[in-house]
């Protein structure tokens, strides 16, 4: 179990460590490649990742693990169809590039939206997509809601849930987004109840936020992501999952499917661990980092802050109070810790998520025959659940365990 002084470092942000990788065609990410290296140059111990390992690999058909601290690429391993140059649909942990984003339009755009995640988006101003109101109460929605999950959006799934201050409630399945109509689906979907006053985890909010950010920006998302992270990070090449079946996407859904090669999305999470700055460059205002791990007032009803699930509560009690992370579907999860510098990525997938045609990006072979694998009872999760998820908390603290306590 990692020290009780870590568990307890203040919300801080690292700036001892100025390394920042090239991109992987110019050499990628320095690596800590034995037992030795690992514990001398990053502070790592191998024996406590390995366990960590065994878990991802029992959790899905398809993944991996990959670590990064102060730096150094310390863990990098792959199973089934995964490895560092696929381009899996990481389902809903794009929410948290969508979210980023945001937090980059509200620094970038501030004339334009002054009062920032405070701002009530249901208007011709910044929705006019939404124009006229389907419910009045979606006037007092603030971007701010969109992006805690508590505009009061109906959840989505077959078995949808409310949160009401730490309490659960049953909701009914209603209709969610339809890839064919993004925006006009999204943006329909009816409210259970008013703006702030609980928690449904329901993509169409996120993706709502990214219809906000293009009508601000005057940028498709995906366009917006790839010159204010993907350019200047150096990432190879990436795609969000636009082509379904017959249908191409008019616009990229804000509730994720992005599909980042393993490495770039180490990227991403060290720019996010570093305090938003990427080489001299300020990426991402440090501000909005921190309010991705701390509670806000747009959601006092559980711990997920601006699309990221976070540990300001300690509830996660094998991990320091400054994480966090966010899962998708499949078993995908990135977590940030930047009191430890470290960044972690768990890999999953099922079948179809490997599939090229989402993205029309060529994949690599697969790294290993998982024809055989079969789940078992530990491996399920309910995405957004916030009531508990074992296995994702489990690898972020048997990781966090590896941290070995500095003399």
């Amino acid at each position: 179990m990692i020290h009780r002084l870590l568990l307890c470092l203040p919300l801080c942000l690292s700036a001892a460590d100025p390394y920042f990788p090239p991109p992987d065609a110019e050499g990628g990410w320095r690596e800590a490649k034995t037992e030795a290296d690992m514990r001398a140059q990053a502070g790592m111990d191998l024996s406590q990742l390995e366990p960590a390992y065994t878990v991802t690999e029992k959790s899905t058909p398809h993944g991996g693990l990959v670590v990064v601290r102060r730096g150094w690429l310390v863990f990098e391993k792959y199973f089934g169809k995964a490895s560092r140059n696929a381009n899996p649909d990481m389902a809903s942990t794009g929410k948290a590039f969508c979210s980023i984003a945001c937090g980059i339009m509200l620094e970038e755009f501030k004339e334009k939206i002054p009062k920032g995640l405070d701002t009530r988006v249901y208007t011709n101003a910044y929705l006019p997509q939404a124009m006229p109101l389907d419910d009045p109460r979606k006037a007092d929605i603030t971007l701010g809601h969109l992006l805690c999950m508590t505009a009061g959006i109906w959840g989505e799934g077959q078995t949808p849930s409310g949160i009401v201050h730490g309490k659960s409630q049953p909701l009914k399945p209603v209709k969610g987004q339809d890839v064919r109509e993004i925006d006009e689906s999204s943006l329909r979907v009816p409210l259970w109840c008013a703006p702030g006053q609980g928690y449904s985890y329901a993509s169409p909010s996120t993706h709502i936020a990214s219809i906000v950010l293009r009508n601000v920006s005057g940028m498709e998302l995906k366009d917006y992501i790839h010159e204010r992270l993907a350019k200047p990070q150096g990432w190879g090449a990436w795609n969000y999952c636009l082509y379904r079946g017959d249908v191409v996407m008019k616009h990229a859904n804000g509730a994720g499917s992005t599909a980042l090669h393993a490495t770039d999305v180490m990227r991403f999470g060290w720019c996010l661990a570093k305090g938003g700055k990427w080489r001299q460059q300020q990426l991402v205002p440090a501000s909005y980092i921190q309010k991705c791990q701390s509670w806000l007032p747009y959601n006092p009803h559980g711990p997920f802050s601006l699309q990221w699930e976070h540990n300001a509560d300690g509830h996660v009690a094998g991990a320091p109070k400054d994480a966090f992370w966010k899962s998708g579907a499949g078993g995908f999860c990135l977590y940030v810790v930047p009191s430890l510098e470290l960044v972690i990525y768990k890999l999953g997938g099922k079948e179809g998520q490997y599939d090229e045609k989402l993205t029309r990006i060529p994949q690599p072979p697969p790294t290993s025959d998982r024809s055989q694998w079969q789940p078992t009872p530990s491996s399920a999760f309910q995405e957004g659940s916030l009531q508990g998820n074992n296995g994702l908390w489990r690898v972020l603290e048997m990781v966090c365990a590896a941290v070995r306590v500095e003399p």
